[in-house]
């Protein structure tokens, strides 16, 4: 038996591990990084311990740490969310080895299910389907690139560590294959310790579908259907849904039967999710197990009704199952969307920075559920991964949930810095996802063929027309400084992006009338509501919109920046200086970091001769890599970082001497 649970996550996971924990009667202990100190996971738990410095190598993964932390604080258990630890044997054994109870399963099932070739041997031998594949035997590049050659093209290459996506890479011809293998390793080296190899033919057009099993120790195992996860991009899921549009019963029950076989056939405890590829003609393979809770379980909770959080804390407990297999009902359709830090008009590339806005009790109703692990005003760092919430609905059947779920993500906007809030808007509503027609690498297509989808929304002049308004109107509010006295009317210069705009304004007390386009436009700012959102009236219609001013831009004589929430796209407006600063982003000789993140690879050192686009380094931030190259021919003058070194955005890492 246990009482006190220290969770080994944090985020949003955290705070769901908390919230059953503490509905059942047990105390739990957070966890924290020192960036982490005010993260909504710590003021939820009922004692917290911190680990350590940012990067997850000097807090979240430190098992030391983690045993130390649950000595101080009294916990006998270990619930390890998702991600960090949760998948790690030696972490499993190490809190059995410190009289805790983990809430997973045997380290064994872990290490087998951990390494994707054991694990297909394993299937093989319990009668599992498999797709076919090289399974490491032997490391070497030539014997590798031999066994490709007889597997024939595309294929996958895969560290048999994997996990998230990382340490997988595509390969379309042969020639591809040496730079594949040397980055699937190094990022696997990198993120897991081990870099060993395998080789999987590519299923082309494939679905991701996944099914949900339990297990108990009185020798119970059962399934909770599938979930559909092949809406995804770059191997990262986007978007989950239970049931699968594509699934009937009798592929469900076979599906459900081979992922009950996986489980006995690892002697697995507790909950894990069997994971399957799905071609054309709907046969399934076996592609590997995660031994832990998923990002995505909320949508078997809503379409079952159980709380799989509870199942775990029961089983850990050594109660037996509390359903058996035909006592398991499903009832409607759920959908996960997961609301990124991320810009999909620039690639997806990771975002961080401060959250001016996130309300989202606004948009909560019957059948829509939020889980996050982030408040208004905390920071998203670049040390974690990107995620902010996940939105969740639950409908009558699968259009009343894609209804719903495009409501929520309009509704729950977070403002200050980028997200895919809009991208997921109109995912849900392509043809593709609508009709059933995705597969797991369509994203990554339309990508590469500049599908509308993945453009930088631009605002609508009613945008542009709400944001003036607002700092017109709002300045005392913001404490902005005021226009000048006794000016009736005059100019105002607004620019979004790359975008500028010029109206001519007029203000009357509280109405401003805009004139753009040869075009006059009234707006009235009614007051702020109690959930925050200002209340206004253009051109006479009323609407409630979520804005919020932030800071004071260089220049900004009305109070700064307004960040807009419309149509599920986040728009930021600002009067731009008369006087902009000199920008060198584009000066070849200074190669910039992207994003805030960590340095993972360097190829030059001062002196040396590097040609245009030649790679220089590679900075990591949430799970992606993102190489710096040279914008022209020329000798490296210096370079300002070191392999594992944090690094700001926009900090000149090398110079370059450009030839003339």
């Amino acid at each position: 038996m246990f009482g006190n649970i220290l969770i080994a996550n944090r985020g949003e996971i955290a705070c769901r591990v908390i919230r059953t924990a503490q509905r059942l009667g047990y105390r739990t202990v957070a966890v924290y990084s020192e960036a982490d100190a005010h993260a909504p996971h710590v003021a939820q738990a009922d004692a917290a311990v911190c680990l350590g410095k940012p990067p997850a190598s000097e807090s979240y993964l430190r098992i030391d740490a983690l045993l130390a932390a649950a000595k101080a604080s009294g916990a006998d258990a270990v619930h390890p969310g998702y991600g960090f630890l949760s998948e790690r044997a030696d972490f499993a054994r190490a809190c059995a080895g410190a009289g805790l109870v983990f809430i997973g399963p045997p380290p064994r099932s872990i290490e087998v299910m951990g390494n994707k070739a054991l694990a297909k041997r394993c299937m093989l031998d319990a009668g599992v389907p498999c797709v076919p594949g090289y399974l490491a035997e032997a490391q070497d590049d030539e014997r590798l690139m031999a066994e490709a050659a007889v597997l024939g093209f595309p294929l996958l290459v895969k560290a048999v560590a994997a996990g998230g996506g990382r340490g997988i890479r595509f390969v379309q011809h042969a020639p591809e294959l040496p730079e594949a293998l040397a980055g699937a390793r190094r990022e696997a080296q990198s993120a897991f310790g081990d870099g060993t190899l395998m080789l999987e033919r590519l299923v082309r057009n494939a679905r991701h579908i996944e099914i949900q099993v339990f297990a108990d120790a009185q020798g119970n195992v059962v399934h909770l259907g599938e979930r559909d996860c092949t809406a995804q991009r770059r191997r990262q899921k986007v978007l989950e849904e239970a049931p699968s549009p594509i699934v009937g019963q009798t592929m469900r029950e076979a599906m459900g039967r081979d992922a009950v076989t996986a489980a006995r056939a690892v002697g697995y405890l507790g909950a894990g999710t069997v994971e399957f590829i799905v071609d054309d003609s709907l046969r399934h393979y076996f592609l590997e197990m995660n031994t832990r809770l998923q990002v995505e379980h909320p949508v078997t909770e809503c379409v079952t009704g159980l709380d799989l959080v509870e199942w775990q804390l029961r089983v850990a407990a050594g109660e037996p199952l509390p359903l058996q297999q035909d006592q398991i009902r499903f009832a409607g359709h759920a959908i996960e969307a997961r609301l990124y830090a991320e810009d999909p008009g620039n690639g997806f590339r990771p975002q961080s920075g401060r959250i001016a806005w996130w309300r989202p009790d606004i948009a909560l109703r019957p059948g829509v559920r939020i889980d996050a692990g982030v408040a208004e005003g905390g920071q998203i760092t670049p040390y974690y991964d990107a995620l902010a919430a996940k939105l969740i609905v639950h409908g009558r059947d699968r259009a009343d949930a894609i209804r719903r779920l495009g409501a929520v993500i309009e509704d729950a906007p977070l403002l200050g810095l980028p997200t895919n809030g809009r991208f997921l808007r109109d995912l849900i509503r392509h043809p593709a996802f609508v009709q059933a027609r995705m597969h797991t690498t369509l994203i990554d297509t339309w990508a590469e063929a500049g599908e509308p989808l993945l453009r930088a929304p631009r605002p609508a002049l009613q945008d542009w027309l709400v944001a003036a308004g607002l700092l017109l109107l709002q300045g005392e509010v913001a404490g902005a400084a005021p226009r000048p006295a006794g000016v009736a009317t005059y100019e105002l210069l607004l620019q979004c992006g790359q975008e500028q705009k010029r109206l001519r304004v007029s203000v009357h007390g509280g109405r401003a009338d805009l004139l753009v386009d040869g075009q006059t436009h009234q707006f009235c700012l009614l007051g702020t509501a109690a959930d925050g959102r200002h209340r206004l009236a253009l051109d006479g219609v009323q609407r409630s919109v979520a804005a919020v001013r932030v800071g004071a831009g260089a220049g900004a004589s009305s109070g700064g920046q307004v960040h807009l929430a419309s149509d599920a796209a986040t728009f930021v407006f600002e009067e731009p200086s008369p006087y902009p600063l000199a920008s060198d982003a584009l000066d070849p000789r200074h190669a910039r970091a992207p994003v805030a993140g960590v340095v993972v690879q360097l190829r030059v050192n001062p002196g040396d001769t590097v040609l245009e686009g030649e790679q220089l380094l590679c900075v990591e931030a949430m799970k992606m890599e993102m190489w710096l190259v040279a914008g022209a021919g020329g000798r490296v003058k210096a370079v300002h970082a070191r392999i594992g070194d944090a690094v700001a955005a926009n900090a000149v890492l090398v110079e370059v001497e450009v030839n003339t």
